[in-house]
């Protein structure tokens, strides 16, 4: 154990429950009602401060943790070192290899969990096809991000799911919050930091307008950058184009961007022809849970020199006619490997629902078949009014008159 870097994660831990009210309260309720007790939880999710709040929520509330890390640039060292000292098993350490990236998992799994909670639904698929002798004692789980839910919906279609698992990051507070102004946030604090680049004037193109892209686009625009985005979804392109975006296929918007960010949860999304044509100096960056949204393979290939770590977070690919590509974070998630992700305000919203939705999922496990769920409306409504209570925000109260207005069909104009 080091003492010194126990510390400092305690310290760290410490600056971000003071911005997560509404968890702390809930880990409060916790305590007093033990809604997890004698229930192993194993976790598969980023080990940062933020997560180490929530950690401590469960663990008050009588849980028996195991937690690997869900993306191994994300972990903060010192943080998983202070949570090993408060009980619970970690599994993780910052800039570990792919293989014990998934060691880590299989060790965190080694607990033989009642619940789990996942990140990119990573530690699921290893349930289902490397751990399968758990599964009769797994009776439910939560996943937190789109990718891993669009993995969990195709699992469910193919009746390969084997547990009920809810889909936390589908509430409304998360969608807005986390997704939108988290991920906006973050995503350019990530791109500044690595590369200290003046986004005004800025051509930036974003790949993807679901709620994270709606928010790495809003906060580039806000930086004064020009925006384009790609998409392949009609409604969402029509919605960026309302919006006053420039709506672009990536191979025209490939040879005049300064500035790519991937936002999809797809692979491929820039490829080498993209790579290809685009200018010198051109910045790479991905805020997708995964690394396959760039092709990493593809610009190595392209590439006749790499100069690794020319910035903090920063690798320079030397094409053959001397232009300059700049890849970010290895083009893993550029928001937590180049910054410290979401602020603590923000995931107080995300992590609050995910307390809830694991209380609620230790209760009604027993009558869930195998699929995915979603949050019950009553816990996103409790963390809304929970989080504007603690910011001292009123909101008004329907009249008994317009109660009865909103439910009958009789009364008309």
């Amino acid at each position: 154990m080091d003492s010194a870097l126990t510390a400092a994660g305690e310290r760290r831990i410490g600056w971000a429950a003071r911005a997560m009210p509404v968890l702390t309260a809930i880990g409060e309720r916790f305590a007093a009602e033990a809604p997890l007790e004698g229930l192993r939880i194993a976790a598969c999710l980023h080990v940062t401060a933020e997560t180490a709040v929530l950690m401590g929520a469960l663990r008050a509330g009588g849980a028996e943790i195991a937690l690997a890390a869900s993306n191994p640039l994300s972990t903060q060292d010192d943080v998983a070192e202070a949570l090993g000292a408060y009980g619970v098993r970690v599994h993780a350490r910052a800039g570990v290899d792919r293989r014990t990236y998934y060691e880590h998992i299989h060790q965190a799994l080694d607990i033989v969990p009642h619940l789990v909670l996942d990140d990119g639904c990573d530690l699921v698929n290893i349930l289902h096809t490397e751990r399968t002798e758990l599964l009769e004692t797994v009776s439910g789980g939560c996943e937190e991000t789109t990718t891993g839910i669009i993995r969990l919906r195709q699992m469910a279609a193919e009746q390969a799911l084997r547990f009920p698992v809810v889909a936390v990051n589908d509430t409304r507070t998360k969608r807005m919050f986390d997704n939108r102004y988290g991920t906006g946030q973050s995503t350019m604090d990530g791109i500044m930091r690595a590369t200290n680049t003046l986004l005004a004037g800025k051509v930036v193109v974003v790949a993807g307008f679901g709620f994270c892209g709606r928010g790495v686009a809003e906060r580039a625009r806000g930086l004064g950058a020009r925006v384009v985005v790609t998409e392949i979804d009609p409604v969402k392109a029509l919605d960026a184009s309302l919006q006053g975006y420039d709506v672009q296929p990536m191979a025209r918007a490939a040879g005049t961007g300064d500035v790519f960010v991937t936002v999809t949860g797809n692979r491929d999304v820039i490829r080498g022809e993209h790579l290809a044509v685009m200018k010198d100096g051109a910045i790479l960056a991905n805020a997708g849970h995964f690394d396959v949204e760039i092709d990493v393979r593809a610009l190595e290939e392209l590439a006749h020199a790499v100069h690794p770590g020319v910035r903090p977070n920063t690798d320079e690919y030397v094409l053959a006619d001397g232009r300059r590509l700049l890849l970010l974070a290895e083009g893993r998630l550029v928001n937590l490997t180049a910054a410290e992700g979401h602020p603590a305000a923000v995931m107080d919203m995300s992590f609050s629902a995910q307390a809830l939705a694991v209380a609620w999922l230790a209760r009604e496990r027993s009558r869930l078949e195998p699929g995915v769920y979603d949050v019950p409306g009553e816990v996103d409504v409790e963390v809304a009014r929970l989080k504007l209570a603690a910011a001292a925000i009123e909101v008004d109260v329907l009249t008994p008159e317009q109660e009865g207005y909103l439910h009958s069909w009789r009364l008309g104009s």
